[in-house]
């Protein structure tokens, strides 16, 4: 007889090696295994084998907010909540590591083998995927000073609130605001840091979420390069990773999740601004797929030129009011060409992707709802 370390190894390894037809038989056999074995002896082995899947992944350069992104957009909601706990199960005691698929079976109200197979279909996702380019961990920053946190504890609670607010005036005033704050904090930084050796890019990975993956990665490129950070769209995987300094990556990724709430709002509304602008189309166009990509496209082009224009503006005057405007444009172009080395040596080959709108009435609605969005 097996024991169940042996037991729950092949299942895993069944699981993630199958191909073909062969995959459905295989994942059937491994959960009736496991579910025979039962959790109190199973759980153990169940929870080191994916720990040991999870540092695999981790070596093959996913983070763990990664793997969630990814149970998320290729499986089920009871399979993220699977991985979390998983992840957050990472090096427990033996008693909680047994407790710990009873526990995930009795909130999803699955049986046994209904919570084998989930652990299983999670497993080969993870256990599948390929190598990808490890992020750069920012190099240890000077202070800013002026309490940074609470900076960015600010900008994000102006931004929250000019969603939020039922009064067109009060959110631009808002937002204004924010973006006040977002340059004047980049500008403070890069003049602290330009000073300090040790400092340098990082990147971060920003998830681009289904349907119309495309034009929000879009989006999301134009607010990276308004910020002086590089964008590059893993369109498999659902995300781009970010290379900029840190203060800029805070700012694209409080931007690109405002300005993405606004376009969705506005294009449900058919690309009028909160504050007034066209009505809706009649008829089912402004419902069809064309509608909406040409909506967003336009959106994300037009968003782009204006974000280039204000932080221009609120560059120069961070500047002024710091009394170093000298120094400033100096300091940002260095930045520039760092983080461009930076994203070249994490991503040497590159691809450029044309996107093409193909409904006038969405281009049009989506230049009007870009102009009317938040900045």
């Amino acid at each position: 007889m097996r024991d169940v370390t042996t037991v729950v190894r092949e299942a895993f390894a069944g699981a993630v090696g199958a191909a073909g037809e062969d995959a459905e038989f295989a994942m059937d056999a491994g959960a009736s295994a496991l579910a025979a074995a039962g959790w109190e002896q199973a759980g153990p082995a169940v929870v080191a084998a994916a720990d040991d899947l999870l540092s695999g992944c981790r070596a093959r350069g996913w983070g763990d907010p990664d793997l969630v992104r990814m149970a998320r957009r290729e499986l089920g909601p009871e399979h993220v909540r699977l991985a979390e706990r998983l992840l957050a199960a990472d090096g427990v005691p033996r008693p909680e590591a047994a407790a710990l698929l009873t526990a995930y079976a009795r909130a999803e109200r699955m049986d046994r083998f209904g919570a084998a197979t989930a652990v299983l279909e999670l497993v080969r996702l993870l256990g599948r995927l390929p190598r990808i380019t490890p992020l750069t961990a920012a190099p240890p920053r000077a202070a800013a000073g002026g309490g940074a946190g609470s900076k960015l504890g600010r900008i994000r609670a102006l931004l929250a609130k000019a969603e939020s607010t039922p009064y067109p005036e009060e959110a631009e005033a808002l937002s204004a605001k924010a973006q006040h704050l977002m340059a004047r904090y980049s500008v403070d930084e890069a003049l602290v840091a330009g000073t300090a050796p040790g400092d340098g890019p990082g990147a971060r990975r920003v998830g681009v979420d289904r349907p119309y993956e495309a034009p929000k990665a879009l989006l999301l490129d134009a607010v990276a390069a308004a910020n002086r950070c590089r964008a590059v769209w893993s369109a498999e995987f659902g995300f781009s990773t970010v290379v900029g300094y840190e203060a800029d990556l805070e700012a694209v990724e409080v931007l690109y999740t405002s300005l993405l709430v606004q376009a969705e709002a506005a294009m449900l509304r058919g690309g009028a601004p909160a504050a007034g602008g066209t009505a809706r189309p009649k008829g089912r166009k402004n419902l069809s797929r064309n509608f909406r990509e040409s909506f967003l496209i336009a959106y994300a082009g037009r968003i782009g030129d204006r974000l280039a224009t204000a932080t221009r503006d609120a560059t120069r005057e961070a500047g002024e009011e710091s009394g170093a405007a000298a120094e400033v444009l100096p300091v940002l172009a260095a930045r520039e060409v760092a983080v461009g080395r930076a994203a070249d040596e994490m991503f040497p080959q590159t691809r450029s992707q044309r996107l093409k709108g193909r409904d006038r009435e969405g281009w049009e609605h989506g230049t009007a709802a870009a102009d009317g969005a938040r900045l």
